[in-house]
């Protein structure tokens, strides 16, 4: 009787999908035990108890644990489904009525940034949507429906492609040496930040297939005295201009499409590039 029961107690506490989800964010967030549970607010022990299976966790502390390992909403969703409660985070369209707000938002963002690029991208770096400086700085390789085709033939038009293919931007990129491991970097973080989006890891896969950048231990080097910011600079021609760009998201967002929309404006280096945008603007 005494074997059934331990058997029994043995079966009752083997870990779960949510156990294991909730091990493999800690470790890849680097945290032990302990250190989750300080930020939970909970003791090591209960984050103990759910790991193996011991305990079974309410909703409130699904979501606490998913704050405290910066979980994207998407994979809190999962966590939630995996520990027996229903998503709570919607993925709405971006042009449904309840999104109007935002979608006025990007496009007042956008307008406000001309005549410079601005663009908006999902968490694959698809892109969603643009301002007219953008699609008018893309077509200086061309027809840009004829660049995306060469580029992505999925049709996800993603920027990453663009920009690293040896038929998109990279040959008119003149500091290519410069900018490459940075973007990739930059690229490898994100992966690292979300490690269940699978696409965003084969897309870093395929892009770092594409050159000669080794990403096995690379870091910037904090002996080099570095820019503030990272600037490309291409060579269109006679044209040389110069850009960098800042990054920005929506930091409120209880939407899963909201808060993986990516917004990156770009902005001129140096007069002769402020120069080129502006006489763009009237062309």
């Amino acid at each position: 009787m005494a074997t059934v029961v331990a058997r029994k107690k043995q079966a009752e506490s083997k870990p779960s999908p949510f156990s294991n989800m909730v091990k493999q964010w800690r470790k890849l967030r680097k945290c032990s035990q302990l250190d989750l549970a300080l930020d939970a607010g909970v003791s090591q022990r209960h984050v103990s108890f759910l790991e193996s299976g011991r305990a079974r966790p309410s909703r409130e502390m699904v979501l606490g644990l998913a704050e405290a390992l910066e979980m994207p909403l998407r994979d809190r969703n999962q966590l939630l489904q995996a520990a027996g409660f229903a998503a709570i985070f919607e993925e709405r369209s971006l042009d449904g009525e309840d999104m109007k707000a935002v979608q006025h938002a990007i496009e007042m963002i956008l307008a406000h940034h001309e005549p410079y690029p601005a663009i908006v991208v999902d968490r694959n770096w698809s892109l969603k949507t643009g301002n007219l400086a953008s699609m008018k700085f893309l077509s200086l390789m061309g027809d840009p429906e004829e660049a995306w085709a060469r580029v992505d033939p999925s049709g996800n038009r993603n920027v990453y492609r663009m920009t690293f293919h040896p038929e998109g931007m990279r040959p008119l990129i003149t500091n290519w040496d410069d900018i490459a491991k940075p973007l990739l970097m930059r690229l490898r973080r994100e992966v690292n930040a979300d490690p269940a989006n699978e696409s965003l890891a084969d897309l870093l896969k395929e892009i770092t297939s594409w050159c000669d950048v080794d990403l096995v231990g690379a870091s910037i080097d904090g002996a080099m005295p570095l820019a503030p910011v990272l600037p490309m600079e291409m060579g269109v021609g006679d044209l040389r201009l110069k850009t960098f760009s800042m990054i920005s998201s929506i930091g409120t967002a209880l939407d899963i499409t909201a808060e993986e929309m990516k917004i990156e404006s770009f902005f001129p280096a140096d007069d002769a590039t402020r120069d080129f945008f502006k006489q763009m603007e009237n062309s």
